[in-house]
């Protein structure tokens, strides 16, 4: 979904407590986002898929269907962002929720500023790119601008927002050693250094797209204590 960085941008919050719909509301209007609103999977669904929000907050305990559920099948329609905002907040949770394509993840209690600042960052870097730069290639892999797709020999895979830019930020130095804090910073901002395991989840997703056995990496390859490389053609078989 392309849009122009100045148009009001369409937020759906996902939450069914009805004080933290209300506080994340009245910020987000204040803020200047259009914001749509729903207590429950099923018509988060329906939402997603009948006004396009360009961002969806949402919250992991819902009734019926629950925020894991309805994240896995708002990643099959398509690549909004997801963040995540949640009283959940065990390293297990966010991996699942990161996992099953949450963009971002967030714990209750919660500063709306912060929410606001992520939010920000997310819009940025799903819509708010350079369009005039040309898509760095890398071996076998190509990028596909306008739907966010990863070309990799005769496939195509459809990539979230922040799988887009972490994929883009590793074919841009291809064979280039990149470390932990310049991809966390590159990706998530600079407010994310030291958070490696948002990094090691979507590195672990990106490898599922381009190894032919991502339990033996050859292309998208670990440097012990310093990040990882993108190499353009296997190179060796290095285990985790």
């Amino acid at each position: 979904m392309a849009t122009r960085p100045d148009m009001t941008y369409r937020i759906l919050v996902v939450e069914d407590e009805p004080k933290y719909l209300r506080l994340m509301s009245t910020h987000l209007r204040l803020s200047g986002y259009r914001v749509l609103q729903s207590r429950n999977g099923w018509d988060a669904l329906h939402q997603v898929f009948t006004e396009e929000p360009h961002l969806v907050v949402l919250d992991l305990r819902l009734p019926e269907m629950d925020g894991f559920e309805v994240c896995k099948r708002i990643r099959k329609m398509g690549t909004v962002p997801i963040l995540v905002l949640t009283a959940l907040n065990t390293d297990e949770d966010m991996i699942r929720a990161l996992d099953l394509g949450a963009d971002d993840y967030v714990t209750k209690p919660f500063s709306p500023e912060t929410v606001l600042a992520r939010i920000r960052a997310l819009l940025r870097r799903s819509y708010e790119s350079a369009m005039d730069i040309p898509l760095p290639e890398c071996g076998r892999l190509r990028l596909d601008e306008e739907y966010h797709n990863l070309l990799v020999d005769d496939r195509t895979i459809h990539l979230t927002p922040t799988e887009w830019k972490l994929l883009k930020e590793f074919m841009m130095h291809c064979g280039k050693v990149l470390t932990h804090d310049h991809l966390l910073g590159a990706v998530w901002g600079p407010e994310y250094q030291g958070d490696h395991e948002y990094l090691r989840v979507y590195v672990r997703k990106l490898r599922s797209y381009i190894e032919p056995n991502p339990r033996l990496p050859v292309y998208l390859v670990t440097q012990a204590g310093i990040g990882y490389v993108l190499y353009p053609s296997p190179h060796g078989q290095i285990r985790e």
